[in-house]
């Protein structure tokens, strides 16, 4: 049920040589995080040993595929594999040197953009969904709470209806089983369209409905959190819940 191609590649320069890394993926339906149905094959010409590769991969795929949901449904069936030659000829990476840090940057931008991809093409979606968490306690407990939103079913459906209601927000941070203090929490929807805040410190706020329109009319539409508990942060990604979701999953037959 994919309706668009996930492939991207990015260049840099590790030890004066050229390094590359491509990749395709594949994912629009029975995605949530630790995977689902999702399919990502990385290949580099990197130098660099197969313990620096899975490290490499391991820490990003848990910041980026792992950030991901569609409809909260798993998969028995999900890869994502990283594959390098070495025929770059750049100077081996064997330690988490200078070099191995701008090779995970880049390998986990490459991720990143692939899974802001999968998130965006979910079966049925009109939007990308992202949700942004700041102010945290800890990364764990941010990435917690923004999964517990992208996931919420009335919050993807608030989004595939622009409206900016905080409260379904507030209410899937509640039951994500994290503990905080709502009274502490902002909330901002933003979008290329502009930014509008609709709830500080735990209370609605009086809002422009019309700018609040505009701005969750948007493809991509971000759900701006401020915890206010501490320096940690984190990003999900996910969409929207539309009629075309249950007409495909509804119409299925095995």
């Amino acid at each position: 049920t994919d309706t668009v191609k996930k492939e991207l590649a990015f260049s840099l320069t590790l030890g004066g040589k050229e390094v590359t890394l491509g990749a395709i993926a594949k994912g629009s339906g029975m995605i949530h995080p630790n995977m689902g149905t999702m399919l990502c094959f990385i290949t580099t010409d990197c130098a660099i040993t197969h313990e620096m590769l899975e490290d490499a991969l391991r820490e990003v795929v848990a910041r980026t595929f792992n950030r991901v949901t569609v409809d909260g449904d798993t998969s028995t069936n999900d890869m994502c594999l990283a594959l390098a030659n070495g025929m770059a000829g750049n100077p081996l990476i064997e330690w988490k040197d200078e070099d191995y840090s701008a090779f995970l940057a880049a390998l986990e931008e490459l991720c990143r953009q692939l899974a802001r991809s999968i998130a965006g093409d979910g079966e049925g979606a009109s939007k990308l969904v992202t949700c942004r968490m700041t102010g945290a306690r800890s990364e764990e407990s941010a990435e917690r709470l923004a999964k517990a939103v992208v996931g919420s079913s009335l919050v993807k459906a608030a989004m595939f209806g622009s409206d900016a209601n905080w409260g379904r927000v507030l209410c899937a941070m509640g039951y994500s089983g994290e503990d905080f203090n709502p009274d502490k929490v902002d909330v901002a929807f933003q979008s290329q369209a502009g930014s509008v805040q609709v709830c500080a410190k735990g209370r609605g706020l009086d809002f422009d409905e019309d700018l609040a329109k505009r701005v969750l009319t948007e493809h991509d539409v971000t759900i701006a959190i401020t915890m206010g508990e501490g320096d940690s942060s984190c990003t999900c990604w996910g969409c929207d819940l539309t009629y075309e979701y249950v007409k495909i999953n509804g119409d299925y037959r095995t």
